[in-house]
């Protein structure tokens, strides 16, 4: 049986996972963990999707519950609680208070569920995928935070939709930090095969535009909607798909590091892993241009410190 538990079920993101998760039909149970004062929220969330499930004939089942003994025999725990970001925040704005919570959690699911994967998806999320690993003990390749694998994806249609093509013919990848600074990978981004450098002598493609349009994806959805839903969620399961098929798909997650890319370590940071069903198999190496991998030795410049801001706070 394929077990998941979404916590912070009710909010945003997590109910929006949690939907279409049970949708694609490959989890058996889906966990929809709340506090106690929402766990009557979390039941009226189940039973709106049990009515929407029947129509597609799906039978995975959702259980709202406040109890921890309820994620015991997860094979993935998603951490989505915490402070959402509003209109002219930073992600690094919500550090402390989140860091405090994704604690907390990570504990929890250490004592409850110690033979699953925790997926981290509260930002900052790569300051946070650092708390959680430690706060879990557990081994780095069992903590994986959303890192830029939705950068990413943003990245892939944006192309996609400028130059009038199947996104699958677009291969790029962002890495870095999930954030200011992001790094998109355009001296390895191919399009049908293609390397961009020689793709744009022939389709005009206003790459500078591109850049600037995904660095503040986040803050235009969140100032004309209030938040960010269905790119988050659908990035989400599929990373939770990739670890539950096992299918060994290379995502651009946020992993602790230990020197395996540029050398940086003791941080975790948005780079490409091979996912499988017990987690990264795999950290692979990135050719990166000179602004590139300046770049990304930057990102991991402000992610280390506001890291060890946050552990400096929580242990005080």
């Amino acid at each position: 049986m394929v077990k998941v538990t979404i916590i912070g079920s009710t909010g945003t993101i997590g109910k929006n996972v949690a939907f279409t998760l049970a949708r694609e039909d490959t989890v058996d149970e889906i966990i929809m963990f709340s506090r106690p004062e929402s766990l009557d929220k979390a039941k009226g969330e189940t039973y709106d999707m049990y009515d929407a499930l029947a129509a597609r004939d799906i039978d995975c089942k959702l259980i709202p519950s406040a109890d921890f003994n309820d994620i015991k025999g997860s094979n993935v725990v998603l951490i989505a609680a915490g402070i959402h970001r509003e209109k002219g925040m930073d992600r690094l704005d919500l550090a402390l208070p989140n860091a405090r919570i994704v604690e907390y959690y990570s504990k929890q699911i250490a004592k409850y569920a110690p033979d699953s994967i925790i997926l981290v998806a509260t930002n900052p999320v790569d300051v946070m995928t650092t708390i959680a690993l430690e706060a879990s003990n557990f081994n780095k390749m069992k903590v994986i935070g959303i890192g830029n694998h939705l950068d990413s994806l943003r990245l892939k249609n944006y192309f996609s939709k400028q130059i009038n093509i199947n996104s699958s013919e677009v291969h790029t990848r962002v890495v870095g930090e999930h954030g200011n600074n992001m790094v998109p990978l355009l001296s390895s981004t191919t399009i049908g095969g293609i390397p961009l450098k020689y793709f744009v002598e022939y389709v005009e493609i206003d790459v500078r535009s591109l850049i600037h349009q995904l660095r503040n994806a986040g803050n235009t959805i969140i100032s004309k909607k209030g938040a960010t839903e269905y790119g988050p969620a659908f990035a989400i399961s599929n990373l939770i798909s990739t670890i539950i098929t096992d299918t060994h798909k290379v995502l651009t997650v946020s992993c602790y590091l230990d020197g395996e890319v540029e050398g940086v370590e003791g941080i975790s940071l948005g780079v490409p892993a091979v996912i499988s069903k017990n987690g990264i198999a795999l950290i692979a190496s990135i050719h990166m241009s000179e602004f590139e991998r300046n770049a990304f030795i930057k990102a991991a410049e402000t992610v280390r410190e506001a890291t060890e801001e946050v552990k400096k706070q929580l242990s005080s």
